[in-house]
C-alpha cells in the first residue's frame, strides 16, 4: 500500500476497533456498520496461532477496506503484512520501532497522560490513543485518565490523528465527542454487543465528521 497511501486512509478513519483472535466472527458485522480499523489484540495465545489469526483478520479488512494493525510485536506485524503495529509506553521506543519496521509501516502509540501526549506529538507515532477516559476491564489496573485528558489532546493534537480509548460505549461516546474526540477505539461496546452492526452503526454515527466542530 505505501505509507503515504496509509496515512491517508489513517486520517479519514473514526472507529477503530480492538479484539482478540477468538473474535474474529464479529468483524464482518463491525466492518459493515463502519469500523474502519481492526487491531489484534491477543496476549494469550503463541505466534504461530497469531499469524494464523492475523492471516484472516487481513483478508476480512481487505474485503471491507479497513487498515489492520497488530499489537505490540513489530517483528509479527511485518510477517502478518499488517498496515500498523500499536505499542504501548512500557514497549520499544518509537524510533526504534520505526527502526525495526522500516517506512511501510504505521506505527501507533498509546498515551495515558499529558506529558506522554506531548512526547508522542514529537515522536514518529502515526497515531495516538488517548486514556482510558474510563476504567475498563480490558486494562486492569490502569486508572482512568478522565475526560480532561481527553479536552487536553483536542486542544494541543494538531493534525496527529488521535482515538479516545477506554469504556467507550453507546451511552457514553457523546461525552467523549463533546470533550473533543473525533475518533475512538472500542473492545466490549462492539465485541460484546448483541448485534455487533448496530452497535457499529451507532458509535459511528455519533461521531462528527473529521474536521467538523461541536
Amino acid at each position: 500500500m505505501g505509507l503515504a497511501h496509509a496515512r491517508e486512509r489513517l486520517q479519514r478513519a473514526q472507529l477503530y476497533l480492538v479484539v482478540e483472535a477468538a473474535a474474529e466472527h464479529v468483524l464482518p458485522a463491525a466492518l459493515r456498520g463502519g469500523v474502519d480499523m481492526v487491531q489484534l489484540r491477543d496476549k494469550h495465545v503463541g505466534e504461530d496461532e497469531l499469524l494464523r489469526a492475523a492471516a484472516r483478520f487481513r483478508s476480512i479488512c481487505d474485503q471491507h477496506g479497513a487498515l489492520f494493525w497488530l499489537n505490540d510485536r513489530p517483528d509479527l506485524a511485518l510477517a502478518a503484512n499488517a498496515d500498523g503495529v500499536h505499542v504501548g509506553q512500557e514497549d520499544a521506543p518509537v524510533a526504534e520501532v520505526r527502526d525495526q519496521v522500516g517506512p511501510d509501516l504505521l506505527i501507533g502509540l498509546s498515551t495515558h497522560a499529558p506529558e506522554q501526549f506531548d512526547a508522542a506529538l514529537s515522536s514518529e507515532a502515526d497515531q495516538l490513543s488517548v486514556g482510558p477516559v474510563w476504567e475498563t476491564p480490558t486494562k486492569v489496573g490502569r486508572p482512568a485518565a478522565g475526560l480532561d485528558y481527553v479536552r487536553y489532546a483536542a486542544e494541543r493534537g494538531g493534525e496527529r490523528p488521535w482515538f479516545a480509548i477506554g469504556g467507550i460505549d453507546t451511552r457514553t461516546v457523546g461525552q467523549v465527542v463533546a470533550a473533543g474526540a473525533r475518533r475512538i477505539v472500542v473492545v466490549r461496546a462492539i465485541r460484546d454487543a448483541e448485534h455487533p452492526e448496530r452497535a457499529a452503526v451507532a458509535l459511528r454515527g455519533a461521531l462528527p465528521p473529521i474536521g467538523e466542530v461541536r
